[in-house]
């Protein structure tokens, strides 16, 4: 990992323990992004996951999940589907779904597609 991270794993919470809100420290792998319309306020958003794409007996229902929004973006570089973040942030619910607006990230690896 360049550039290396003072904190390693210390302090992070799983995604399947985010209480209700909060501040908190996390990762996980980008499931999906969505984009939004040119014609609506710019927002930036993905979805977040705890699982593994290696870990195929993971069920999709299973999986904790964090919606990221970064607000003011049309695109956020580096984030992509596969990306693993580490991300900080206050913690609130939206839409019944743990969610973290304008969080600070760092790109921990990124998903090799041949």
């Amino acid at each position: 990992m360049p550039g290396g991270t003072s904190r390693g794993d210390a302090g992070i919470t799983p995604l399947s323990q985010l209480p209700p809100k909060g501040r908190v420290l996390c990762q996980g792998r980008i499931e999906s992004i969505t984009y939004v319309p040119a014609d609506r306020t710019a927002a930036f958003s993905a979805i977040v996951s705890d699982a593994e794409p290696e870990r195929a007996g993971v069920a999709q229902g299973r999986r904790a999940r964090l919606r990221v929004v970064w607000l003011g973006r049309r695109r956020v570089p580096g984030i992509e589907a596969g990306t693993e973040l580490r991300l900080e942030g206050m913690l609130s619910r939206s839409e019944g779904m743990p969610t973290m607006f304008n969080p600070r990230y760092e790109i921990l690896s990124h998903q090799e597609n041949e």
